[in-house]
């Protein structure tokens, strides 16, 4: 693992990015890290993560299950994860599947104390890359990032949501995406919507990307279909005043 886990690419127009995001409190940022880095987070994400799943289906509240307790799960436990998000998003309501690895919880637990997943978490708050949150978003009183690995396979999705979790300090969500070659018909986009329910604007997950949007606001990733040969990895999170 080289020194540096997390370089920001020193070639960024801040000044341009902070106007995109004054003008509609979102922004994409492409290339943000060096080429190596990235490269050495896509490794850690495809090859190194030991993934659960995490899953929401109304009235039910939301679930998960880590990766230990997962690999003990009969094949039927998929099959029934499906039917519940499935049957929740087809009746309108809020409904969500993707595989995870939750990057604070398994820091704060001490799961793998100075794994690169702790590494990445310790990245995410330094003054460097907190000052970049800051200049970009034009919000001086973001103190500090958490942080979860996210996988969205065929068949997973994200149910559009606003993400109003103002009492835990959330100002601005976050999606960093290290995706390879990832095509438009293979879903799995970052969509906003207008309060009509039609999409405003939506994010391919490009590789080495960093999207950045104030909450709360209606979003969601859209299914990845049955043919998608690759996998959608991410680190995701929110950029919090306390």
């Amino acid at each position: 693992m080289p020194r540096e886990l997390f370089c920001l690419n020193p070639a960024l127009d801040r000044a341009a990015l902070a106007e995109a995001f004054a003008v509609d409190g979102r922004v994409q940022i492409r290339d943000f890290l060096t080429p190596e880095t990235a490269e050495e987070i896509y490794t850690i994400l495809s090859r190194g993560t030991a993934w659960g799943i995490a899953w929401g289906a109304e009235p039910a509240a939301p679930q998960a299950i880590e990766a230990p307790e997962l690999r003990r799960a009969p094949r039927e436990r998929q099959a029934e994860i499906n039917e519940a998000t499935y049957q929740s998003a087809a009746a309108g309501h809020y409904a969500f599947q993707f595989a995870r690895y939750p990057i604070l919880d398994a820091y704060l637990g001490k799961w793998n104390e100075g794994g690169p997943h702790d590494l990445l978490l310790e990245y995410i708050n330094t003054p460097d890359f907190l000052d970049l949150v800051r200049q970009v978003t034009g919000i001086p009183g973001i103190v500090k990032g958490d942080a979860q690995a996210t996988l969205f396979a065929p068949g997973q999705f994200l149910g559009q949501h606003i993400d109003s979790h103002s009492r835990e300090g959330w100002l601005v969500a976050y999606v960093m995406n290290f995706c390879k070659s990832w095509q438009p018909d293979w879903g799995g986009y970052l969509n906003f919507f207008d309060e009509d329910g039609d999409v405003i604007s939506g994010y391919r997950p490009r590789f080495n990307a960093l999207n950045m949007f104030r909450v709360p606001r209606p979003h969601g990733v859209s299914y990845v279909p049955p043919f998608a040969p690759v996998e959608r990895f991410a680190i995701t999170g929110w950029f919090r005043d306390r």
